[in-house]
């Protein structure tokens, strides 16, 4: 029997599987198509202090490999979500409460909102600061550490995991800045930032240009980013980007992660999780691995 738990800032997940934000909603809709508890845990839609309507369509657009997306955070509000949804998801799964803001002070007060109600808080820093001109919270270590800290106040009892920009010129400085600020994790890779044109037209298939890119595709640079700043830091990083199967999964616990979100395979396989779950019990058993945990930043370097 293989031991599949994991422990991230104290708590026990029952698994490393996590569906990622933006990918599965608030869990309903999937839990008709099996049991959400099996999930290690669930980062929630990108929550925002007010109900966003998002970007305007078209805001899906699909390439080699990946897909883009430029949904703009489209949400009901913190407060909806605490009402309606997260009594429910508690009684399944973990929850990993997902937060967004446009300043410094958004980020505060939906950290106080959540605060000791939900178990981790993922902050998603690849948000235009609109204090900045639009540059993203994430893009600079500077602003890493101040939206990390700045959080930090005001979730004391909660952990909080900084989900890290891949849009960076070093993901490992990032990873550092987000522990000085506070973080009590990290998780990686957010989206790459591009770009599909409909030749035809000339034009950007996407209303808003530019859109983020996840899928399979972007795997093996995720793989290296999440290996660099699990060296980085003490704290521990939850990988993602391109995961499809059990084995994209092990990769990335052996490249120093704790944890792992699946995101983009939810799409094209609703039932991706549970069989990654599953195929990670198999992997382990015939690989002669008691704990999965035991994967955690094995990979040996030539």
């Amino acid at each position: 029997m293989v031991d599949l738990s994991v422990k991230i800032c104290g708590k026990e997940l029952k698994n490393p599987v996590i569906p990622a934000s933006g990918t599965f909603g608030f869990g309903r809709e999937f839990d008709e198509i099996y049991d959400i508890s099996v999930l290690g845990g669930v980062a929630t839609k990108g929550l925002t202090l007010l109900p966003r309507l998002g970007n305007p369509v078209p805001r899906i657009a699909e390439s080699s490999g990946v897909i883009l997306n430029a949904v703009g955070l489209q949400n009901p509000g913190v407060e909806h979500f605490i009402e309606e949804d997260l009594g429910w998801l508690r009684s399944k799964t973990k929850v990993f409460a997902n937060v967004a803001g446009s300043t410094l002070a958004d980020y505060a007060e939906i950290c106080k909102k959540l605060n000791d109600i939900v178990d981790f808080i993922e902050l998603n820093i690849s948000c235009p600061n609109v204090r900045q001109g639009g540059m993203a919270f994430g893009v600079r270590p500077e602003s890493v550490e101040e939206v990390t800290r700045a959080a930090k106040e005001n979730c004391p009892s909660t952990p909080l995991i900084v989900k890290l920009s891949p849009n960076v010129e070093s993901i490992a400085e990032n990873a550092r800045a987000a522990e000085r600020g506070g973080a009590d994790g990290i998780s990686l890779v957010n989206t790459f930032t591009g770009m599909v044109i409909d030749i035809e037209r000339r034009r950007p298939v996407l209303a808003n240009n530019t859109g983020g890119v996840s899928g399979a595709g972007i795997k093996p640079i995720a793989v290296r980013m999440v290996y660099e700043a699990a060296r980085a830091v003490s704290i521990p990083v939850i990988g993602m980007g391109g995961i499809a199967c059990a084995e994209d999964a092990v990769e990335f616990l052996m490249a120093g992660a704790t944890a792992v979100e699946v995101g983009t395979q939810n799409f094209t396989d609703a039932l991706a999780c549970p069989k990654i779950i599953q195929g990670l019990e198999e992997w382990c058993g015939r690989h002669g691995v008691s704990r999965v945990s035991d994967l955690i930043g094995t990979v040996k370097m030539h």
